[in-house]
Formats: C-alpha cells, structure tokens, sequence
C-alpha cells in the first residue's frame, strides 16, 4: 500500500524568485494589504487566538500566514519575515501532550463553528509545510507526526463535519506531504479515515446536480468549498489509483463552466453556484482557492489544461477583483461591472458585496486573498519524476533546483508574458547533462515555436506539455514564441466574450472612486461610472492589437491607464440596455443601437485592468 507517484513534484518553497512585472506585483502586495494587514485589522493583529491572544482564533490567522509567509520568503523581505516567526513559535510551542495544538478553543464571528473545530488547523498545517521547506526547522515533521497521531484516534468521537468535512482535501495534501517524508504507514490509515469522513465530491462531479442558480445554504455548493473541492478527486485518486476518482474532476470543471461558468475563467458563486449570468458575482477567497487546486491538479496529474486554467484565472479574475494599490479589495467581483456601491444585489451576499474595502461583506476574503500571487510563483515550475522540470506558465522568474542526478541548475526566465508572446530562458549548468525540459503548449496557441541557441526545436506533446530531453549544455537558451490570437468564445444570450492569449479583454469604463469609509489605512469606496457602457460589438469587426514593443511595462500594469496592450474595434451605444437590481441587465438578445449612433472606435483592455468593464458584449448582426 502507498500512494500513487505525482506527474510532478512542486519544488520547495524559495526555489523559484520572481523577476519583472511579477516581483513587482509581490512587492506591490507586500506594500499593501499583505505587509500591513496586522497592523491595522485587529482579527490578525497582535490579539489574534494564534498569538497566544484573546481575539480571532479560527481560520482568520492561519488564512492570513498562507499567504504571508510565502510572500516573504519569496521575497526574501526580513520585515515580513519577522512578522512570520512570531505566528511560527506560538504554534509549535503550542502542542499539547496528547499532540493536539493551538488555541484552546475557538472565537469567531463565524457562529455556526462549533468550539472545537478541525479546519483551522488544516490551515496552519498547509503553512507548516511550507516552512519546513523554506526552513528546514527540524521542529516541524515530529510537530505534524503527534498531530495526526492524535488526530487518528480523536476523528473517532470528533468525525469531520460542515467546513471540514467539506475540505477534507486539504487535510490530505498535508498528510501526503508528511508520508513522502516519512514512509509511515499509520499516515496512509489516517488519510483513508479522511477521505471517507470528507465529502463525497467525486460523486458530485461525476453526476453533477446543481444544474442551476442555487439559493440555499449547502456545504456543496458553497463557492469556496466548490474550488476547494475540485482537488479533492484527484488526491483521492493518489489513494485509490481508481481512474474514476480522476475522471471525476475533468467531469466536475466541464459542469461547472457549462452550468456557472464565467469568462474570467472562474465559475460563479456570490456565495454560492449562481449561474453564468455576467452580473453574477464570484467570491475572491473562490478565485485564490481554485487557483491552488490548479496548482495541484497540475503537480498531481500533471496535465496542461490545469495550467491554462490556472493562467486565465490568475490573470484576469485575482487582479481585477484587488485595487492596484493592493489597499482595497471586493468580496464579489462581476464579469459586466459597472457600479460598486452599497445596494442590494439578486445574490446571497449582502449590498456591499461588490464595494472596494477592508473587509467588505465578509472577512474571510481580507485573510484569505494574500496566497494567490505567491503560491503562483511557487507553481510556475515543477519537477519532472524523471530528473527534469517542467514549465507551468512562463512569467519571468529564476528557478534553482537539481537535474540529472542531482546537478545543480538555474533556470532564468525572460519575459513580459502574458502581455508579450516572447520567452526566452537561459540555462545556467556548471557541466553539462542530459535530462528532460518539459514546455506547457497552452490550448490557445497550436504554432508555438521553440529553438535552442537559434536551432528550430519540435517536442514530443503529451498532456499539453512538449518534451525536449537532450544534452543541455552551460549557456544554452530556449527561446519560446507564442502566437496569440484574438479568439471570440460564444456566451449566453448571442454574447461574446474577447479573448487573446491567457488575456480576456475588456471595455474598461472611467472609474470614480468615492470614499466612504475613512481609516488610518485601507479605506472603503464605491466606484461609479463616468463614461458609458452600454455598447455592443459589430458583427465580424476586425481587432487590431495595439503594443509598444519597445516600451517597459509599468510597474503596475493591471490599471486601465497603464495597460501594456489593447485592442481597437468596433462597435455602437445601446437604447435597449438596462440596469436591472443595481447591476447591468444581461446582454440584451436583439441589441438596439440608437438612432443617431454611429459606429465608433472602441479600445479594450486586459481583464485585470478594469475596475470597472464590460466583458460580455451584445453583437451587432
């Protein structure tokens, strides 16, 4: 008995460093929400419950260090490092003789959760195992072996149940990451108690049911859980080597793009599935949570579809729905936004869903969003089981890690995608060897091209991947070209959504920003529109893309005003396009023009740049 062997291996935190417009983004983090969130929200701040203090003491700390601590090894910032450590001893300092740790009981305004609850800690776990690899802090792998010994014998009187039984997956990659390092057995027992406490999300998947928008409280259709659990067939499938369990997720992503998908990539869920109506909204901690199931789905069945949805997601969806300032944020961001302001919306969520804030809603978002960029990061590159590394997605990095036996290499990786088609990456031996380079080819692009020191490259392509196992020698170069192309993809209603590359372009709408709420820090606005929205596209109107080759990116350039690409089209002003409950009404079937509009220019933007957009258009027959 053991577990069934990964595609790929994810390299140990710190092994990859941002470079280029995605260090930037992580600095911007850092100089924002991430960096100062202790400082001025006191659910994570100096009294949280995992501090040794009297305050929060459920998921909110263990959220907000899933994302901090990463960020700050990546960055290798000592500030945030100290803020890390300080969380780091009281945990570990915290274990009981019966193996159990944390606070003493739980305190949260959450009031379904229970005193003693098991998910928080599944949490703090997923944090421990990355900084056990950033670290090597010897503490940390006898820590997590008396925890699950202890936690073996209490799910006996304590089963999993609402939160944690629906995210039982994530308890399991960290019970996996224990056993790959310790080989005992007992983990493997605990980790079959688990997968039958947790929920049954194969079986979901595999003959889903929520067809439409739902409007009741259910642990399987809450958003969240949803992009939790999307993994959590294929962990089971490491257990079970059954080939439905992995079936069950390519059924579960097809269903939920069919049933409540967007064209950000995600699907919706304001809180929970709500249908693929473009005024929808879909929760922040859903996208950073399906992003991290993309991240596993890729290591553990080692598929390039998982990247391409991890790419569009993160792209799109994680930037637009943050201020550029990193110092507000949305609970619900929607696909057609036009207005963010305090009014009650066709959603579950409550009227300030949609607002930019410190903790508008909800707080879960506010802890949980920090983990999006870094664990991309640390996801841009795996280890193949063959001694070589595979390329996830192609922002610019540096990555180190072993190859062939383990002979060190360093990986650099030049480029300003997804804003550009080219990538260059240079490859740093200290003799040379042979090993495989494995080269996500994204869905979009069938021509990508590849070259080694100039010389035209074909792989083998298997599972989205292009294989190049050769002789690499010290100073070769991999140069990628990736054509991209403006595809138009159908939605409901005869509507179009534009998309280019792992882009989705936009019409960005002038943004007035109205301060509603004034703190030291992290204020709360609504945003108004000050130019109009209402236009359709025309039929069969051509794009022209619109790059300054030359030209820097801007260090942010997720902001309408310093977008580094666009798109020109055309298109007309609508008569027959309403508000509709505080949002923009669906696309109108039969768009009408008025009378005395003419057809008009219109620029569009990437996805992450608009606060404020238009990203299902009405076409003009």
């Amino acid at each position: 008995m053991g577990l069934k062997e990964t595609a790929f291996q994810s390299l140990p935190l710190g092994s990859i460093k941002p470079a280029g417009w995605l260090k930037n983004q992580l600095e911007i983090q850092a100089n924002g929400f991430t960096g100062h969130l202790d400082e001025h929200w006191e659910d994570v701040g100096p009294n949280n419950g995992w501090l040794g203090g009297a305050g929060d003491s459920w998921e909110r700390g263990p959220y907000y260090l899933d994302g901090l601590l990463p960020l700050a090894y990546l960055l290798e910032d000592k500030r945030l490092i100290e803020k890390v450590q300080p969380w780091i001893e009281w945990t570990i300092s915290s274990q009981r003789e019966d193996g159990s740790f944390g606070p003493a009981y739980v305190k949260t305004v959450n009031t379904e959760v229970g005193n003693h609850d098991w998910w928080q800690d599944f949490i703090m776990l997923k944090v421990l195992t990355q900084y056990e690899e950033v670290s090597k802090d010897e503490r940390v792998i006898p820590f997590m072996s008396k925890y699950f010994s202890y936690m073996k014998g209490a799910l006996v009187d304590r089963p999993l149940k609402e939160w944690h039984e629906a995210r039982g997956g994530d308890l399991l990659l960290s019970i996996h990451w224990l056993y790959e390092r310790t080989g005992d057995s007992e983990l493997l027992e605990l980790a079959s108690i688990v997968q039958e406490q947790t929920i049954d999300w194969n079986h979901i998947f595999a003959k889903f049911p929520y067809w439409r928008k739902q409007t009741e409280w259910n642990h399987r259709t809450h958003v969240v859980n949803v992009a939790m659990g999307i993994k959590t067939p294929a962990v089971f499938y490491r257990q079970t080597g059954n080939e439905y369990d992995k079936e069950a997720v390519y059924k579960g992503i097809q269903s939920l793009m069919t049933y409540h998908g967007q064209a950000h990539g995600m699907f919706s869920g304001d809180e929970w599935l709500s249908g693929t109506h473009p005024s929808q909204g879909v929760e922040l901690c859903a996208v950073v949570e399906y992003m991290f199931s993309m991240e596993n789905l890729t290591r553990i069945l080692g598929d390039g579809m998982f990247g391409d949805i991890l790419e569009k997601v993160t792209f799109n969806a994680l930037p637009a729905t943050i201020s550029p300032e990193w110092d507000s944020h949305q609970y619900d961001q929607q696909v057609n936004q036009v207005i963010c302001n305090l009014a009650k919306r066709p959603w579950s969520n409550g009227p300030d869903a949609n607002m930019f804030g410190l903790e508008p809603n909800f707080g879960c978002c506010t802890a949980n969003m920090h983990q999006g960029w870094p664990k991309f990061t640390a996801s841009l590159w795996m280890a193949t089981q063959d001694d070589g590394l595979a390329a996830v997605s192609y922002a610019p990095c540096t990555v180190k890690g072993f190859v062939a036996d383990g002979k060190d290499i360093e990986l650099v990786v030049k480029s300003n995608y997804p804003f550009r088609e080219h990538v260059s990456i240079d490859i740093n031996l200290k003799e040379k060897a042979t090993f495989p380079i494995m080269l996500r080819v994204p869905d979009w692009c069938p021509d990508m091209k590849v070259s080694v020191n100039g010389e035209r490259q074909h792989g083998i392509v298997e599972n989205g991947y292009a294989r190049f196992e050769r002789e690499w020698n010290p100073n070769d170069r991999i140069e990628i070209q990736l054509p991209m192309q403006v595809q138009l993809e159908e939605r409901n209603n005869n509507a179009i959504s534009v998309n280019r590359g792992p882009l989705v372009y936009v019409l960005p709408i002038e943004e007035n920003w109205i301060q509603v709420h004034e703190r030291e820090r992290f204020h709360d606005w609504e945003v108004y529109p000050a130019s109009a929205w209402r236009y359709a596209l025309t039929q069969n109107a051509e794009f022209d893309v619109e790059v300054e080759e030359n030209m820097d990116l801007h260090y942010q350039p997720f902001k309408a005003n310093h977008a580094p690409i666009r798109l020109l089209t055309k298109g007309r002003l609508l008569s027959n396009w309403m508000m509709k409950q505080n949002s923009a009404a669906a696309p109108p079937k039969n768009p009408k023009p008025y009378a005395n509009a003419l057809e008009e220019t219109i620029q569009l933007v990437p996805y992450g740049c608009a606060r404020l957009r238009i990203g299902e258009f009405p076409v003009l027959k």
